[in-house]
């Protein structure tokens, strides 16, 4: 699990050994189990984490009970809830895992003193907010411009591999539609396929 959060970096920034010996000394493991939260909205994050094993998802729930699912998060993802953390108020959504999951977790303050330390890590920060930035802009060009067959096309895209760990009124809510809109939307794709 240190080896592919390593590599992730290393994918992000040139990361000296020290710095690397650094990271490892303030990293925590942790298993979350299916169902339970790494943040729930209301409470102020002091910590992040990265994702060796499973699948979370940040969502949002309204004022009558109805969930809003704002994405998906598998192996080799950071987990945060960034601006509440840093701001250090409370989070507005929630992550929650929806397999038993193994994850690496960070004491924010803790990683602010490592970064403080050398410039790779601003160059890391940067690359992942660019990267969480492009994401965002992307899902409200979808939201905006997209019908919802667009959409999900763009969801098995993006995630190929998660139409089958996640349940179907999730992945609904993250499209922004009723499961009953996405059970004819994939109705009518598989028969597209079948013809």
């Amino acid at each position: 699990m240190k080896e592919l959060l390593l590599q992730t970096i290393r994918a992000l920034t040139e990361l000296p050994q020290e710095q690397e010996e650094k990271l490892l000394a303030i990293a925590r493991n942790s298993s979350v189990a299916r169902g339970e939260h790494f943040i729930r909205e209301g409470q102020t994050p002091r910590q992040f984490g990265f994702i060796g094993k499973g699948l979370f998802r940040y969502y949002y729930v309204d004022d009558n009970g109805n969930e809003f699912t704002k994405g998906f998060f598998p192996e080799g993802r950071f987990l945060s809830s960034y601006s509440a953390m840093t701001l250090n108020r409370p989070s507005y959504f929630n992550i929650e895992a929806l397999e038993p999951s193994e994850i690496i977790t960070f004491d924010y303050q803790q990683w602010q003193d490592l970064s403080a330390g050398h410039p790779c890590w601003n160059t890391f920060l940067v690359a992942i907010l660019e990267k969480a930035f492009i994401k965002k802009e992307n899902r409200e060009r979808e939201f905006l411009l997209l019908d919802a067959e667009a959409r999900y096309r763009s969801f098995l895209k993006e995630y190929p591999d998660l139409s089958h760990r996640v349940r179907q009124h999730m992945i609904a809510s993250y499209l922004g539609i009723t499961p009953v809109a996405l059970s004819r939307v994939r109705r009518k794709m598989g028969m597209a396929h079948a013809t």
